[in-house]
């Protein structure tokens, strides 16, 4: 017989104290920009994390710094822990360089995503967001450590 507990913490896609590294590609209109970030399960259903964002364009470079705080909602909908659907804020500092240069500054945004684990270490993340420079959408990996 599974216990409550036991099964409130099966919904849970990444323990208390357990982390994930996540890299894939984000929307953009030019360039080839990529992201490379850590999760971090802070309590239950809650992560902190960060990333960074390296982007280049001809001349002009871009190097996106992104701290992430987000709630995931598996035990509040009874999601199986092989998805994970989740929602929160950002806050990032851009810095440009080259001719070109857009305006280097600090934003605030929304996002939410998901995530697909198709074994017990790797899984595909989608994810939308807006209000900031980080606005658009991310399609890549996420490995738990």
């Amino acid at each position: 017989m599974i216990s409550l507990s036991t099964f409130a913490q099966e919904q849970m896609p990444l323990e208390v104290g357990a982390r994930q590294l996540n890299f894939g590609i984000l929307g953009s209109q030019s360039g080839f920009p990529i992201y490379v970030g850590m999760d971090f399960s802070i309590r239950e259903s809650i992560t902190l994390g960060g990333e960074v964002r390296p982007a280049f364009w001809g001349s002009t470079s871009f190097l996106g710094l992104v701290f992430n705080a987000d709630y995931h909602f598996n035990k509040l909908m009874s999601i199986p822990s092989t998805y994970d659907l989740y929602g929160g804020l950002n806050l990032g500092w851009d810095l440009w360089f080259g001719k070109n240069s857009g305006s280097s500054g600090i934003y605030l945004g929304a996002h939410i995503g998901g995530r697909y684990y198709w074994n017990e270490v790797w899984g595909v993340n989608v994810e939308i967001g807006g209000g900031n420079n980080y606005s658009g959408g991310k399609l890549g990996l996420s490995m738990k450590m």
